[in-house]
């Protein structure tokens, strides 16, 4: 959900936290502590990482550092504090280049060198569609605090013929309904229950654009190419992971085998429910690699994530993905 109001910094505040012109690059430095975006006490001192980051808002902004967070509200928190922002404000992130690219969103894990550019609120627009199709052709993400928005867009589809709907346009309003708050499955699972043979009305926002970044409307990530992984960026060697239940953790940087296993749950999701989510993808994996059979691998999942209600199908292909990789299998 948004965010309380949060009192507006003072110039002294804001400029502590920009640098002018600085190289963009990311590194390890000093901590501090910061407050838990839910209400609940913030995690101890010592398992909260030490690490700067650099960030720029998208449309162009001075360098700022950002530190201290655990978790992807308070990332965005940190960011609008840099900015002199209200954390609703920022849509998505995406890390080392400014570009609407939804192959280089910030997901679950973030290099410890990697850059991050922050997507704020552009132009709102509403959009009347007849839904000539059962399928819309749209994949839903969100940004893990409150704001679903459009992944991808596939070709020849419903929604590709209108042409003022584009990758990385946040879905605000269904019909009349606010869905800000709502997870990505379950904008997913309304836009697929609206009725064939009819119109309804989207209301959308779009990210601000810089002068010189407005370029022809992008479909988002394409289903061929070499994805870069959504959120796993960089040229580190380690990543910070952030989790939405419990203190972000610094790890190696994903194994082969973690790397195809979310990949192809990543993929399962879409084709299942219409979403992308690397951090869910890579949660599914971490659950069910040591797990003996499907039975014990469904059991876990509805521990770890009962509020999803998976389909049986589902995970018994999510269990044969990750099985398929253990064995090298693709």
């Amino acid at each position: 959900m948004p965010l309380g109001i949060r009192k507006k910094k003072n110039k002294s505040k804001e400029s502590s936290n920009l640098v002018e012109n600085e190289e963009v690059s990311g590194h390890a430095g000093a901590g501090k502590p910061a407050v838990n975006g839910g209400g609940l006490p913030a995690p101890a001192a010592s398992m909260r990482p030490k690490l700067v980051f650099h960030t720029q808002l998208a449309h162009g902004s001075p360098t700022g550092r950002i530190e201290g967070f655990t978790n992807v509200k308070e990332l965005y928190s940190k960011i609008a504090e840099a900015f002199n922002l209200h954390p609703d404000e920022i849509l998505f992130c995406t890390l080392n280049t400014h570009k609407i690219d939804m192959e280089k969103l910030l997901g679950g894990q973030i290099g410890l060198e990697d850059f991050i550019f922050a997507h704020i609120k552009g132009l709102k627009k509403e959009v009347e569609v007849y839904k000539a199709e059962e399928a819309l052709g749209l994949t839903i993400t969100d940004n893990g605090a409150g704001y679903a928005f459009i992944k991808r867009i596939k070709d020849g589809s419903v929604v590709d013929g209108v042409k003022v709907i584009c990758a990385g346009d946040h879905v605000e309003c269904i019909n009349g309904k606010n869905i800000v708050g709502m997870r990505h499955f379950e904008v997913a699972r309304m836009l697929k229950e609206l009725p064939k043979d009819q119109s309804f009305t989207i209301k959308l926002v779009e990210p601000k654009k810089a002068f010189e970044m407005l370029e022809p409307r992008s479909r988002g990530g394409g289903g061929g190419g070499k994805s870069s992984g959504d959120g796993k960026i960089g040229t580190g060697r380690e990543t910070l992971r952030l989790r939405s239940k419990g203190p972000a953790t610094v790890e190696e940087m994903p194994s082969e085998f973690e790397e195809k296993a979310v990949k192809k749950v990543d993929d399962l999701l879409e084709s299942y429910m219409g979403i992308r989510d690397t951090e869910l993808a890579a949660t599914m994996v971490e659950v069910g690699r040591d797990k003996k059979n499907p039975d014990e691998f469904a059991m876990a999942l509805d521990q770890a994530l009962g509020d999803f209600a998976f389909p049986d199908e589902f995970v018994f292909d999510v269990w044969g993905a990750i099985g398929d990789a253990k064995q090298g299998r693709f």
